[in-house]
């Protein structure tokens, strides 16, 4: 579904993480100009690379600025799916640049550590000045989680590692200095080696964080589906009514929308209304697991006790053919079948017996227990006639037919009795009332013997036709 980018709740959410995003390239900014100040007034490595990583920090900021400026925006017509992974991409280019960081660290701290014997001089102002970047960067870290949690921003969520890691390693650091200012004092020279100690241990964060995120952008990157999220919708779709199977499941998650495609089977018999409803309902359901753009695609199957009446509507209903009136009868170990096909009534007998004798190949080759199938051709109606309505006849038609409740016990009335002239044949309708507990293949066969002694009795009459209803549904 397309971003509306006047929506009020989009622009706010664009707003939030632009802000949090610009405060992230200022709080980047401050904390390099003041490593880069004790690096030169201490001299120390860790704080060397504490400098480096937050020089990296301040690009990987812009890069986070830039990358959610271009997210938001609305899919177009060469971004169908949106925007959203350049904060995936923006996201992998800052692992990339925190493992750099690290690699540079480990280099540095080993040479000091066996070639190398660095003076360091730690200050009360250095221990203060890293103390308040510690502040900045839990501040800043903090705020940045809060916006990236709630806008599932992958971009913001780097970022707010990034600082999270500052916060560690800067409290190394700090404890490394606090250690060779104990040495200095005491006289304690392997203290000197906390320092690059303090580095390496920063560097092994770095990486660690830095594989964590990495590893996560890539999944979203390759359009790799979270755990465990398919076999949930698969398992929940396989549930709902009119679901044969769920065939396949396809998630791919972009920003924080996800793009579900879903195949499922079902009834071959199952109308296009029907199957447009079960679609509906898979959608909704769905996207009650997980916010989605949901594709149904679905495919015909019979199902595991699909009868012979089924199957051959099924038969009829791929050929696009219309039927009615299905009986089969089963004498010995034979059995034979009875429908009746509709037919354009503009075709000749010729066209419409080849359509017919089509559709019984169909059903002998796929209904293997049908030995015999006959089918009655009649027009599919297509013509609206006009008519003269005959009022006497139906007044006689409605007092005959009430007349026979003596010898149907079933019938408790009969109203609304129609009468018309049409195209030289004479129509009736009309309406009977039954008992509403009877079963319908009783009503039915009370309403064929109905029709016949009403045709026995007026000849003239070409059709009626019987609605059956029950007490009090007139």
């Amino acid at each position: 579904m397309p971003v509306n980018p006047a929506n009020p709740l989009i622009e706010q959410a664009m707003r939030e993480k632009l802000l949090a995003a610009a405060a992230s390239v200022g709080s980047a900014l401050v904390l390099v100009a003041l490593k880069i100040f004790l690096t030169t007034s201490t001299g120390s490595l860790g704080v060397l690379s504490e400098a480096l990583h937050s020089s990296l920090d301040l690009i990987a900021a812009v890069i986070t600025f830039l990358s959610v400026r271009v997210s938001d925006r609305p899919p177009d017509s060469s971004h169908t799916y949106g925007h959203a992974k350049i904060e995936s991409f923006a996201a992998f280019v800052e692992t990339f640049l925190l493992l750099l960081t690290a690699l540079y660290i480990i280099y540095e701290a080993v040479h000091r550590v066996f070639f190398h014997d660095a003076h360091i001089r730690p200050t009360v102002v250095s221990f203060l000045i890293l103390l308040l970047c510690l502040a900045i960067d839990v501040v800043r870290s903090r705020a940045l989680t809060r916006v990236a949690h709630q806008y599932q921003s992958e971009a913001l969520e780097a970022d707010a590692l990034h600082f999270s890691t500052d916060v560690w390693s800067t409290a190394v650091v700090i404890l490394g200095l606090a250690a060779v200012a104990v040495g200095e004092r005491f006289g304690l020279r392997w203290l000197g080696f906390a320092d690059p100690i303090a580095a390496l241990v920063v560097a092994g964060v770095v990486i660690r964080v830095g594989w964590q995120l990495g590893r996560r952008t890539m999944d979203a990157l390759v359009d790799a589906a979270p755990s465990g999220l398919q076999q949930r919708i698969a398992s929940t779709v396989s549930k709902l009514d009119g679901v044969l199977a769920t065939e396949r499941v396809r998630v791919r998650r972009v920003g924080k929308r996800h793009f579900v495609d879903v195949t499922i089977s079902v009834p071959r018999t199952a109308t296009f209304d029907q199957v447009h409803a079960i679609s509906d309902t898979v959608e909704r359901r769905v996207e009650e697991i997980v916010p989605a753009d949901v594709m149904v695609h679905m495919e015909p199957r019979a199902h595991a006790n699909e009868g012979v009446f089924d199957r051959i509507r099924a038969i009829a209903q791929r050929r696009g053919q219309a039927i009615h009136e299905i009986s089969a009868n089963q004498l010995g170990s034979r059995l034979y079948v009875e429908l009746h096909l509709e037919v354009d009534e503009s075709l000749t007998l010729r066209s419409a017996h080849r359509a017919a004798s089509e559709l019984e190949r169909d059903i002998l080759a796929e209904v293997p227990e049908a030995a015999e199938v006959y089918i009655h051709i009649e027009p599919l109606g297509t013509h609206i006639a006009s008519g003269d309505t005959m009022q006497d006849l139906g007044a006689a038609v409605q007092a005959f037919t009430n007349s026979l409740r003596a010898d149907f016990r079933q019938l408790l009335d009969c109203h609304q009795v129609h009468v018309r002239r049409v195209e030289r044949k004479i129509l009736v309708s009309c309406h009977c009332t039954m008992e509403g507990q009877l079963p319908i293949t009783e009503v039915h066969d009370v309403t064929a013997a109905l029709e016949n002694r009403v045709r026995e009795h007026f000849p003239q009459i070409s059709r009626i036709t019987i609605h059956p209803e029950p007490p009090g549904e007139n």
